[in-house]
């Protein structure tokens, strides 16, 4: 079995050998969507990875830029509240320092890439792809967390559970909210860390970390480039965020496009009403 099947087989609340009573379709596909990120957070037996390669060590020695370095190196070292999964090429991680009700990091793992900017590291279709593809994974994730952190708020989530409740239920049920579309996914065009990172957070941009304009202008311009953009041509212009000011941009409301200058305290007061309000969509 490998290692990444040996963990997902702990999904799920059915114990080994017991034949509980299936749940409703529709009851099913509620408790899986409400258990998923829960269910992957949970503690698990941790299982021995390959080891790095000697000849491509990463340093042990983490300060300020390498502060990312441990998860990499030694995840199984970690809660499973703040490592939510690896495997031999990716990390996925809690932001220690949120921008946003939810974020997430995915960390590469591969020696030769870890230290790489995005731009370069990139450049490489095969790992670009494997990168795209694991980020995926982590947005589906992060989705179903923000479905249970918000669907007791949200207009189309109460809808859908009403239906789901009703007896006998209607014979199709309320879509519900498309959480995946309320996730960005992308990296800094000039990254504060030093070991490759592709953020996976909420679009809210609602957190007290987010404590001045070049962190809300990090996320919120031309700076932050999804990772399916990549990857980028030659002569995309944020290949030179500096030269385009992304960061020193006047700041602008993601959701109403309202512009605030540079007074970000005022922005910030805006930001928690369009989160109430968005939360309740």
């Amino acid at each position: 079995m490998s290692r990444n099947s040996s963990r997902s087989s702990s999904l799920g609340d059915v114990v080994p050998g017991s034949a509980p009573e299936a749940p409703a379709p529709h009851r099913k596909e509620q408790m899986q969507s409400r258990n998923a990120f829960t269910e992957l957070m949970a503690p698990k037996p941790q299982l021995p990875l390959e080891p790095i390669s000697s000849s491509h060590k990463l340093s042990i020695n983490f300060k300020n830029r390498d502060d990312l370095g441990p998860y990499i190196v030694n995840p199984s070292s970690y809660s499973p509240s703040i490592v939510l999964y690896y495997n031999d090429e990716f990390v996925a991680v809690r932001d220690r320092y949120p921008k946003s009700s939810l974020h997430l990091l995915l960390l590469p793992r591969e020696p030769t890439k870890a230290r790489l900017h995005p731009f370069d590291a990139f450049d490489d279709p095969e790992f670009l792809r494997k990168v795209q593809k694991e980020t995926k994974r982590l947005k589906r994730l992060a989705a179903a967390e923000l479905r249970r952190m918000h669907s007791s708020t949200s207009t189309q989530e109460i809808a859908r559970q009403k239906a789901m409740d009703a007896d006998p239920p209607p014979d199709e049920l309320p879509a519900g909210r498309d959480w995946e579309k309320e996730i960005m996914c992308g990296i800094h065009a000039h990254p504060s860390m030093a070991h490759l990172h592709i953020h996976v957070l909420s679009v809210d941009r609602f957190s007290p970390c987010l404590r001045h304009r070049k962190h809300y202008n990090s996320f919120s311009t031309p700076f932050f480039i999804d990772v399916e953009d990549f990857p980028l041509a030659k002569d995309d212009a944020r290949r030179h965020p500096g030269r385009e000011g992304y960061l020193k941009r006047d700041l602008e409301c993601w959701r109403c496009g309202k512009m605030f200058g540079n007074k970000f305290q005022r922005l910030k007061a805006h930001l928690e009403e369009e989160f109430l309000a968005w939360r309740t969509l």
